[in-house]
């Protein structure tokens, strides 16, 4: 069988009652594949003797794996017998050298009863050295047998387990036991595959993985189970382009788009020169528009590389072919932004543009529709308005989706309906790591601009304690003498005195009427009617306003050269990406900008380390590795509850070769025998119908 397909519950095992079964809820462990594929998150390497006499030699933390006499009990601390600690002094009699451990015994004085003076024990325990005498306070004693054999664990590697609730390392590492006893595993590659990358077999490979022999190991055990993760994950991912309708659908259904004037002129136009990543992004794109199978890229590139203007030029590219261009954009703000720059680079041009969202009046939706079926109608406009059935393209051949990680799948789906194979394009601002992106977003091609437009500087940004608020306040208030503009981001927009949190009500008065009062401010946030919100982002992009007070709703598209800080309070509480896109409102032209992160007293670990993420690097590309290592890939991308990116044995942050080769082998699968007819693809076969790693169900990201 394969490990997946034992569906049995762990209450069916011996010795499993209900509090091991609700720690093993907790880390949600609920079948018998479930607990083979936990994963250890340590190794103790108890196979050979490890004497005291040789821990001198050892940097702190090494640990003793040897045996032991009991010497002698103190006590140390204090006065009363309920507050000193018992110490135990124990000798090596492991017959390889000598040497003495304290054994400091803080909260277990009862082992003043249990580990006599003159027996003899198995030892295991971390070793630090205090002036010239060895210690432990981490430590296990065993009593060794009466009849001369190994005491328990001695001579093996024991795995070491998460852990939840009642649930210990011997409960846990018992059931694995038992499971793996009662059971054998079939292969879930092809052998061709298991012979090309010199991998074992699935059952010498899981037995291992838990109980290895050596720690050496341990890397062919997960070698061959990570890649089999990896494989089934990019014939999911894969398996979706291979056979997606679109691709089965005859040459004379498309038209083809052939080079013309209009782009050409458009880019001429402009004052500067494309950079080089620009080209070549509008190269990849191109050719995928003119190919007889539709476009499905993913255009990423960090905030402010000009993903928006590549764009245009591919949407003038299928205009000049007489098609029309669907541009969406998940809020009325942004979607409106880009529809007026769309109008002034556009326009002049000849290109028709519109512009639809659920605030667009019923005579005037009536007049916008009726053109847009007619083909009266470029470039269509819009928030998730474009999805309605009443909308009707006459020739929909070009989809661009921006910020495409706040559109569900149905909704995608729902706009390629509107048109015969249509291209898409979804373009993300927040830039994904590699290894993202060839599993996450496998069915996807993957465009980058890494290069920013020339002249841009790099934001500053400072890390600001609560108390020098004062200080900051004031380098602000240079900057609004210099001409220039600012952001205040709130993570609330009204407290009403629930926790000690700021929130942009209260601090727009505070801001607006003790630290600036007379400097033309305004507050905006979520709530405020759609007209208002426009209104004030029009007041602040001509200058009128020069600052706003805000919550995240600035956080993408707003495009104003003009600001130069951006104060962002508790950033604490936001994500990586949320403040790296929040800090790329500023620095949009050749002015010098900063970036100011406020933070309070009590920050946790993860909260310490995207902080200091963010004030070392101003690289997007970096920023999202290090969200990858510190929230993990299924927090990225949203996939955390769907069952999709459950990854036991692959690391996104470490196992890029593996990856691209599984991508490699899916694809040529894919292209040669996509059924898995031939018999040297039946495992495969075999494995999607009886135990798929992953629910094809689950694995579109959102």
């Amino acid at each position: 069988m394969f490990i997946r397909e034992l569906k049995q519950s762990v209450t069916t095992l011996h010795g499993v009652g209900k509090s091991a079964a609700n720690g093993y809820e907790a880390l949600s462990i609920r079948t018998l594949s479930d607990l083979l594929l936990l994963a250890p998150r340590a190794w103790e390497d108890r196979s050979t003797v490890m004497p005291l006499g040789k821990i001198r030699e050892q940097p702190d933390g090494t640990y003793a794996n040897t045996f032991v006499e009991v010497v002698s009990h103190s006590f140390f601390g204090g006065r009363k017998a309920g507050k000193r600690t018992l110490k135990i002094i124990v000798r090596d009699i492991s017959g390889e050298g000598d040497g003495r451990l304290s054994l400091l015994c803080f909260g277990r004085n009862f082992l003043e009863k249990t580990l006599r003076v003159g027996r003899r024990y198995y030892l295991y325990g971390a070793v630090t050295r205090h002036m010239t005498e060895l210690q432990s306070s981490q430590f296990e004693m065993t009593p060794l047998p009466d009849d001369g054999s190994d005491p328990p664990n001695f001579g093996e590697i024991l795995p070491i387990y998460p852990l939840a609730g009642a649930l210990s390392q011997r409960i846990i590492r018992r059931d694995i036991r038992a499971v793996l006893a009662a059971n054998r595993f079939d292969d879930e590659l092809p052998q061709y595959l298991m012979d090309k990358y010199q991998l074992i077999d699935t059952d010498s490979a899981i037995r291992t993985w838990h109980y290895p022999h050596a720690t050496a190991d341990i890397t062919a055990a997960r070698r061959t189970l990570a890649f089999t993760e990896l494989m089934y994950l990019q014939l999911v991912a894969r398996r979706r382009t291979f056979s997606s309708p679109g691709n089965v659908r005859t040459v004379s259904e498309r038209i083809v788009l052939a080079a013309k004037a209009l782009e050409e002129t458009f880019v001429a136009s402009l004052p500067f020169s494309l950079t080089a990543d620009q080209r070549t992004v509008l190269q990849e794109i191109k050719r995928d528009l003119d190919a007889p199978v539709p476009m499905n890229r993913l255009l990423q590139g960090d905030v402010g590389s000009g993903k928006t203007l590549v764009a245009w030029i591919s949407a003038l590219h299928v205009i000049a072919g007489g098609q029309q261009v669907a541009f969406m954009a998940p809020t009325e703000l942004l979607a409106r932004q880009h529809a007026e720059h769309a109008a002034q680079l556009l326009e002049p041009l000849g290109v028709r543009i519109a512009f639809l969202t659920g605030s667009v009046k019923t005579k005037e939706r009536k007049l916008l529709l009726e053109a847009l079926a007619k083909g009266n109608i470029d470039i269509l406009i819009g928030t998730h308005a474009l999805f309605s059935k009443e909308v009707e393209f006459k020739s929909l051949r070009y989809i661009i989706i921006d910020e495409q990680h706040r559109f569900g799948v149905e909704q995608r789906m729902a706009m390629l309906d509107k048109g015969r194979t249509p291209d898409v394009l979804l373009m993300t601002a927040t830039p994904i790591p590699r290894t993202l992106a060839l599993t996450v977003f496998g069915d996807l091609n993957v465009s980058t601009i890494h290069t920013m437009p020339a002249g841009r500087l790099p934001i500053i940004t400072h890390l600001v304690a609560d108390k020098s608020r004062q200080r900051m306040y004031q380098a602000v208030g240079v900057e609004f003498e210099r001409g220039h503009q600012a952001y205040f981001v709130y993570p609330r927009i009204d407290d009403s005195g629930e926790s000690d949190l700021r929130d942009v009500t209260n601090m727009y008065e505070y801001l607006s009427g003790t630290i600036y009062p007379g400097v033309p401010s305004a507050l905006i946030h979520s709530k405020l009617p759609e007209e208002e919100k426009v209104d004030i982002l029009l007041r602040f992009r001509t200058g009128q306003l020069r600052y706003l007070v805000s919550t995240s709703v600035v956080e993408v598209g707003i495009d104003i050269p003009n600001a130069t800080c951006m104060v962002i309070e508790h950033a604490d509480r936001f994500g990586l990406s949320a403040l790296h896109q929040l800090r790329g409102r500023v620095g949009r032209s050749d002015i010098q900008s900063y970036c100011f992160l406020v933070y309070g007293d009590d920050l946790s670990d993860d909260a310490k380390l995207r902080l200091k993420v963010m004030r070392e690097s101003t690289d997007g590309f970096h920023i999202a590795e290090q969200d990858l290592l510190i929230r993990g890939p299924g927090e990225i991308t949203g996939t955390k509850q769907s069952g999709f990116l459950r990854l036991h044995f692959a690391s996104l942050t470490e196992d890029l070769p593996m990856i691209q080769a599984a991508r490699t082998e899916a694809d040529r699968i894919l292209a040669d025998d996509p059924g898995f007819i031939l018999a040297s693809n039946s495992v495969i076969r075999r494995v999607f119908a009886q135990a798929p790693p992953f629910d094809e169900e689950t694995t579109e990201v959102s």
